[in-house]
């Protein structure tokens, strides 16, 4: 039991290149770096550029990249002890603010909270103190879904969420954010929802013209045919 935690653990000890708390650590996972643009991100995790999803195009232009682990060690038959599942890579204006690592089931499973916080402390140093989960509050959707806030780590400039998650069975996830960038994501967000409810209305008219002129043409056409071929 002790050899399979101590390897769970070493396994996630690998979270990031460089050790240590300063402003580098906090600004990646593994070898991604906030600030990184989507061709360079997709480069690095084997995945398409195209593969991204557009989620926004104005005020801003907002994309999300996702990257699922292989179970295989490329090349063999081995099964894969890297304890990552999934990552989702999201970007503003080309720019990579945030790395959301779903961590696997299997591969956690057993570990405590106290386990996950001492392995991700050996990439990004002693997390901050502890501040009573009332008064944090809930700024995001993503951050309501992604469980329990176990420990955080950051400065002014970036900031490193571990949460349990419950989702799909006991699982961890940590998420890496670049704070300005963030900010500036949330915002053009916003933005474009009150962008899209401003021009609902004509979207809607649109919407029905189009439809009507599909029924028109659809009529026209077949009457064009029926007429034709028509004998009382």
């Amino acid at each position: 039991m002790m050899t399979i935690r101590a390897s769970a653990i070493c396994a996630l000890g690998v979270v990031c290149v460089v050790s240590g708390l300063d402003a580098q650590a906090l600004s990646q996972y593994r070898n991604f770096e906030l600030g990184s643009d989507l061709a360079s991100v997709s480069t690095l995790a084997g995945v398409a550029a195209s593969e991204a999803k557009t989620i926004r195009q104005k005020p801003a232009v907002l994309q999300s990249l996702e990257w699922r682990l292989s179970r295989w060690i490329e090349g063999s038959t081995a099964t894969s002890t890297d304890p990552v599942e999934q990552i989702l890579f999201s970007f503003y204006n080309d720019q990579l603010f945030r790395i959301v690592v779903d961590y696997g089931h299997e591969r956690t499973e057993g570990m405590t909270d106290a386990d996950m916080i001492e392995a991700i402390s050996g990439a990004y140093g002693v997390a901050l103190k502890r501040v009573p989960r009332a008064a944090v509050p809930v700024t995001s959707r993503l951050e309501s879904e992604s469980g329990a806030s176990l420990a955080r780590w950051g400065d002014a400039a970036h900031t490193v969420v571990l949460y349990r998650t419950s989702s799909y069975g006991e699982a961890f996830r940590l998420i890496v954010t670049d704070a300005k960038l963030d900010a500036l994501a949330r915002k053009a967000e916003a933005q474009s929802v009150r962008l899209d409810q401003q021009d609902a209305p004509r979207r809607e008219v649109a919407r029905q013209k189009k439809a009507a002129d599909e029924v028109r043409a659809a009529t026209a056409r077949a009457r064009a045919v029926n007429k034709g071929v028509f004998r009382p």
